[in-house]
């Protein structure tokens, strides 16, 4: 492989990678990777659709003040993602700001950030963000690409199972699909003893990387399975003077139970953990094996505080799926969250790349010019040709 050839292949995946990158973060709710603005709330660091390196919370740290963070706003532009650079730090969390803003977030209605509600940091050399201009106006265009693929497909096929998160992970593998399809047809019957082709030119598709592409598309829907139904949840109480029934109403000083419920809507089992991510929570029993199509409970106690008030609690789910010994995903979750999703990552993907390469033997699918492309062509490839004119 020459240099020119290698540097065209690194080309193709580095904007595999930032498309897939872009996709996943849409459909997992949360930065991967690459994250982007919105409004001009950090203009002049970012104007609207300016992207950025997000780094996940987990590998940043603490955030630290001047640092650009994005977390789950509470009442911000009506709740949701909001990338924000950190002005303060009280005791009852951070103080935010957009760069254009003249005011902090908490002077208005949204309350101080607390870790449990941040989800990345922007990338930042010394003191400058690290910014992608226009990859907003990408991520618009792919998402409206995608969108009308998938209410075409569902509207021809008449299922609904086409569109949201699932409908992308089908999509994409129908495309790999076809097109190793689409390469087998166009190298069949250039072979033939009695055929005369031209070998000046002879371009090879590697059936490794098609089988690389399908296993990409199985961890990004088992990755999607494990993050999209877990991840922080919030639970406002009241600490009160008096008794209510509302279970969020509590006496200063006392606690009340709350059943949790970890549905799993897949066919795959799963194992849940529900932890603690903030003072004031316990939870009993901490892990709950989760059967496909069924659904486990566990009981939270919220304690409230001395003083009254509105307070905030936080509770965090992960899950996993049920592929490998739960005594082994307990382990790794307590190292880091992310360290079973990534095992089972490596073991869906190396298992369909493994026994793939085992089907196809590593073999390389050609397409080659034929001098007499009418004899030479099979009739499903000679379709596709008069197709893609």
């Amino acid at each position: 492989m020459d240099a020119r050839r290698l540097l065209t292949l690194g080309t193709e995946l580095l904007l595999v990678v930032f498309v897939v990158s872009l996709v996943a973060g849409q459909a997992l709710g949360q930065p991967v990777l690459l994250s982007y603005v919105e409004t001009g709330s950090m203009a002049p660091t970012m104007e609207p659709g300016d992207g950025f390196v997000a780094v996940p919370a987990a590998l940043a740290g603490d955030p630290a003040e001047g640092d650009v963070i994005t977390f789950e706003a509470e009442e911000l532009n009506g709740g949701g993602l909001t990338t924000h650079r950190v002005v303060g730090e009280t005791e009852r969390g951070y103080v935010t700001r957009g760069d254009a803003n003249p005011f902090t977030d908490q002077d208005g209605d949204e309350p101080p950030v607390k870790d449990a509600q941040i989800v990345a940091h922007a990338l930042q050399i010394g003191d400058t963000v690290v910014v992608i201009p226009g990859l907003g106006t990408a991520v618009g265009a792919i998402r409206g690409v995608l969108a009308g693929a998938q209410r075409w497909a569902a509207a021809t096929v008449g299922s609904r199972s086409l569109l949201g998160t699932q409908g992308v992970a089908y999509l994409v593998l129908a495309v790999s699909a076809l097109g190793y399809l689409v390469d087998v047809a166009r190298g069949g019957g250039a072979d033939g003893p009695d055929r005369r082709r031209s070998t000046d030119r002879d371009e090879g598709v590697s059936t490794r990387l098609i089988l690389v592409g399908l296993a990409a598309m199985v961890v990004v829907s088992a990755t999607a399975a494990m993050v999209v139904p877990a991840g922080t949840q919030q639970f406002g109480i009241v600490s009160a003077e008096f008794d209510a029934e509302n279970p969020t109403v509590i006496r200063q000083g006392g606690a009340e139970t709350l059943e949790y419920r970890v549905p799993n809507a897949g066919l795959v089992p799963v194992h849940a953990y529900v932890r603690p991510a903030s003072e004031g929570v316990s939870v009993s029993p901490s892990h709950v094996f989760v059967p496909g199509r069924g659904e486990a409970r566990v009981s939270l106690t919220l304690s409230a505080p001395d003083e009254t008030g509105y307070y905030r609690r936080y509770a965090v789910e992960h899950r996993y799926l049920a592929v490998l010994p739960e005594p082994l995903l307990r382990d790794l979750s307590l190292v880091h969250p992310w360290l079973p999703i990534l095992a089972i990552d490596a073991l869906l993907g190396g298992t369909l790349y493994g026994l793939g390469l085992l089907l196809v033997d590593g073999e390389r699918v050609r397409r080659r010019r034929t001098r007499d492309s009418r004899h030479e062509r099979s009739t499903l490839a000679r379709l596709w040709r008069a197709l893609s004119r």
